[in-house]
């Protein structure tokens, strides 16, 4: 069995609840679509620079969430960090992952009592919502090429 390093990918066992991208039955297999998907032009523009093909997942948690939630259904929720930014990731019954967590390195995030994200917050800042909708359409465009 394939390992992963993302929180919570050992429970991440939900299934779809939507049949808009074929072959994402699960979100280790969204993890793996986006590995090959995730970019700088993905990235957060404020840690744009630090992102590299080593560290995929940095500057990717809420666009990455909220295609996740589109999948799977359930809640964002956000880890405040230093700086006032929410970390954002998915919550699905008790099923807690997330996706971009690997970006931390060592360190132990709390994913617990933290607040709901919705779409009109994250999503009023244009340039995100543009990246999330770059993402979405790769992913769509991925799954299309894997049939």
């Amino acid at each position: 069995m394939k390992t992963y390093r993302f929180y919570g990918w050992e429970t991440a066992l939900v299934p779809p609840v939507s049949e808009e991208y074929p072959g994402i039955k699960t979100p280790q297999a969204l993890y793996d679509a986006l590995s090959e998907l995730w970019s700088a032009e993905t990235c957060a523009p404020r840690l744009r620079a630090g992102w590299s093909p080593e560290n995929r997942t940095l500057g990717q948690c809420s666009i990455t969430a909220f295609l996740a939630q589109d999948i799977f259904g359930g809640e964002v929720y956000g880890v405040l960090r230093p700086g006032g930014n929410y970390h954002c990731y998915n919550v699905i019954g008790s099923c807690v992952f997330d996706l971009t967590s690997e970006q931390f390195g060592d360190e132990i995030l709390c994913y617990t009592g933290n607040p709901v994200q919705t779409r009109q917050m994250h999503f009023a800042k244009e340039e995100k919502r543009l990246r999330y909708e770059s993402l979405r359409a790769a992913l769509k465009q991925y799954c299309a090429e894997q049939k």
